[in-house]
């Protein structure tokens, strides 16, 4: 079979070798790209390939239409948004995700944000660095406060219990009860998490009902005094709504890694002007070790499809 690596998978040269070696003493073959958003591009290099390993590039559905070849779809990825997943269902093309595998990266920057905003980092650096003190920037512990997690999945069970182990009350909001979740966290209502917490961390994925999910009307329900943190997807958020909430004082700060786009990001991105932000460019799930875990689950998928045995399936 022909394998297109359709853009880095943020290993080295020497780690996808030997990912690459079984694999190709098998006699399958291995072509790699550089991340490109042209679409014909994308069809000149993917056109011949039986499979396909991408990450987060965005994959439209008239680029896998174009795709004759095309059997599997081996996402290097939590989230499949950026695929175009009607038209892998019309040419019945077998989708697999690496769920999973920036669980703790994820759960870890939250709570980077969390602190970074809390602390007042980003003010006192810029303070201290101009001859400055901590004047006016005082900053509050997570201990006994209440963190409300949208999303209590995988990554967002881990961020419930690293902030209950910082000691802080932890209320989920999910579309279903979860019967596994630890007993310190209590499942409630969306309205409840967003009244009663004094940060709200978003892990929700990007669907129909998520799309626009926290507006100007869900924000207002927020305290003045909570923080937002996005490491869901970039529309889950009314992008205008929060930076106007931000500058209006409706809520006091927020952590943002996922935008209405992909980053690099306009420069007249209204979140990147908004008052008392912690902005980074889709960086969450990026650590040396969620890239090397990610590529064992993507080539693991790649072997259990060509068994017969298909893992982590999407479609």
């Amino acid at each position: 079979m022909k394998i297109a690596i359709m853009e880095s998978l943020g290993i080295s040269e020497e780690e996808l070798k030997k990912h690459e070696a079984s694999f190709v003493a098998q006699g399958h073959e291995f072509v790699s790209f550089e991340k490109t958003g042209d679409p014909d591009k994308l069809v000149d290099e993917a056109k011949d390939a039986d499979v396909m390993i991408l990450a987060n590039m965005p994959m439209p559905a008239d680029v896998l239409r174009r795709c004759e070849n095309l059997k599997y779809i081996d996402v290097a990825f939590t989230g499949v948004d950026h695929v175009g997943l009607e038209a892998a269902k019309e040419k019945n093309i077998a989708v697999s995700n690496a769920s999973g595998y920036a669980t703790e990266a994820v759960a870890e920057l939250v709570i980077g944000m969390a602190l970074s905003l809390m602390r007042y980092m980003p003010q006192v650096d810029e303070k201290c660095r101009e001859g400055g003190t901590k004047v006016g920037f005082i900053g509050n512990e997570i201990t006994g406060k209440t963190v409300g997690i949208v999303g209590l999945g995988k990554i967002g069970t881990r961020s419930a219990e690293l902030f209950h182990a910082f000691g802080a009350d932890v209320l989920a909001y999910s579309r279903h009860i979860h019967a596994d979740a630890p007993a310190y966290v209590s499942q409630v209502s969306l309205e409840e998490v967003l009244a009663k917490s004094d940060i709200v961390v978003l892990h929700c994925p990007l669907n129909d009902s998520t799309r626009g999910l926290i507006n100007a009307d869900r924000l207002a329900l927020m305290k003045k005094s909570a923080i937002l943190i996005n490491v869901a997807r970039g529309p889950v958020v009314v992008s205008q709504d929060l930076a106007d909430a931000l500058n209006n004082g409706t809520i006091a700060a927020a952590g943002i890694d996922v935008f209405d786009k992909e980053p690099p990001l306009d420069p007249a991105d209204p979140l990147l002007h908004a008052k008392n932000t912690v902005v980074t460019p889709h960086v969450a799930f990026a650590t040396k070790e969620s890239m090397s875990k990610r590529a064992v689950i993507v080539f693991d998928n790649l072997a259990s499809w060509l068994a017969g045995q298909q893992k982590n399936v999407v479609l």
